[in-house]
C-alpha cells in the first residue's frame, strides 16, 4: 500500500479504514520518505495510524497527545481575536525533527517528519484539515 515496507501501519479503532487510508497516504505523498509518524486524536483517545520502520515504537504518545489537545486550546483561545486571522497548524522543531498539528474543535492529527519547507507544511495542513472537517467516524 505504502512504499516503505518497513514501516508499521497500524488499524484505528477511532476512523474507518478509509479515512485512516486517506490520512497516512496523504501526509506520505505530501512528505515523501520524511514522514516519521502520523496519530489521530480526539478530546478522549488517539490511534497512531503509521510508524516509519526506521523508528523505535516508545513515544509517550499518550502524554504528546493530551499537550497537543491543550496546546491547540490554548491557541485557539488565547488570539481568537488576533489580526493574525484562525489559527491554522503548528510545526515545532526538534533536534532529530519536526512535529505538525492539525486540529479542529473535536479531532486532529499529528505528523512527525524529517525537515520540510514550510509550503510543505502548509500544503499537508490544508488537505488534512479538509478531512478532518469532512470525517464523521468518531466521537
Amino acid at each position: 500500500m505504502w512504499p516503505d515496507r518497513d514501516a508499521t501501519h497500524m488499524e484505528s479503532q477511532l476512523l474507518s479504514d478509509e479515512l485512516a487510508d486517506n490520512i497516512v497516504t496523504t501526509a506520505r505523498t505530501a512528505t515523501g520518505d520524511s514522514l516519521r509518524s502520523v496519530t489521530y486524536f480526539t478530546r478522549s483517545d488517539f490511534d497512531q495510524l503509521y510508524l516509519r520502520g526506521d523508528l523505535e515504537r516508545d513515544a509517550d504518545l499518550n502524554t504528546f497527545v493530551g499537550h497537543e489537545w491543550r496546546g491547540y486550546r490554548e491557541t485557539e483561545n488565547a488570539y481568537q481575536t488576533s489580526e493574525l486571522g484562525p489559527y491554522k497548524f503548528t510545526v515545532r522543531a526538534f533536534e532529530n525533527g519536526y512535529l505538525m498539528r492539525v486540529a479542529t474543535e473535536r479531532r486532529g492529527v499529528l505528523i512527525t517528519t524529517d525537515g520540510l519547507s514550510m509550503q510543505s507544511y502548509e500544503e499537508i495542513a490544508e488537505a488534512l484539515r479538509r478531512m478532518l472537517e469532512e470525517g464523521v467516524d468518531e466521537d
